[in-house]
């Protein structure tokens, strides 16, 4: 695989890319599963529904261990100084506090824009899994700033998470059912805990790629993360909500 349009180019700017093209493909499974999982709750299928998480919980081991090769070929000294600037978006940039304008662009009309860089938190992979496991996260800047980004999703993409979130609760269905079948129980809990791992994983690299990295000034800035936001304190809250939906 290789892109099609870079910022500098390079091994490391290639495989950071590359590694999440291939993380979205390889969701692809989980994303079925969350469908047939929800009919078989409607259904009273709990032997399906135990099939479907597991197939969740397989996918996200998959993804993972995608995940886990991003220091192959994408070094953290490289990442953080010929990636990462291009990808900073400009709300809450300390460089571009006002915003930027984007002359020629009739739509905007000359006022300055604010908006968002390029963020995992923009797939819509893990908010449509948390939205199947009914994984919520707590009222606050948090989860108004992961509101916003499905703004940058495709449309589509977008729908299909609202959709779950209506669509029937499996978290409800396994919390009814567990007493009579831990299997579904652990099926369910398998998958929380892939999602956990995932983003533990994301956490230990948000450090690695960028906190240990000097300051590197306002164009570059180590206290937000290329969405605008203060993402070690983010991602901690999201490791732990998460695993705070684990069924005992």
């Amino acid at each position: 695989m290789v892109l099609l349009q870079n910022f500098l180019g390079g091994q490391d700017e290639e495989w950071f890319v590359v590694i999440h093209v291939a993380i979205e493909a390889k969701a692809g499974r989980a994303l079925a599963a969350i469908i047939t999982a929800q009919h078989a709750v409607v259904d009273h299928q709990p032997e399906i529904v135990t099939e479907e998480l597991a197939t969740i919980a397989q996918t996200l081991g998959a993804m993972h261990d995608i995940l886990l090769r991003m220091p192959d070929a994408c070094d953290p000294y490289v990442y953080f100084r010929r990636v990462r600037p291009y990808i900073h978006g400009w709300a809450n940039h300390p460089s571009l506090p006002a915003g930027m304008i984007y002359e020629g662009v009739e739509d905007y009309g000359g006022i300055a824009q604010n908006f968002r860089g390029e963020t995992g938190a923009q797939s819509s992979i893990i908010p449509a899994l948390d939205a199947v496991l009914g994984i919520v996260h707590a009222e606050d800047i948090l989860r108004r700033y992961l509101r916003e980004m499905r703004d940058y999703m495709p449309p589509r993409h977008r729908a299909f998470i609202e959709t779950v979130e209506a669509g029937p609760s499996v978290r409800d269905y396994v919390l009814r059912h567990r007493g009579a079948r831990p299997g579904l129980r652990d099926a369910y809990n398998a998958a929380v805990d892939g999602i956990e791992l995932f983003r533990s994983t994301h956490l230990e690299y948000a450090r690695n790629y960028i906190v240990k990295q000097s300051q590197g000034g306002k164009r570059n800035p180590t206290d937000v993360g290329t969405g605008g936001t203060p993402f070690v304190p983010y991602l901690k809250k999201h490791r732990a909500e998460t695993h705070a939906h684990k069924i005992g």
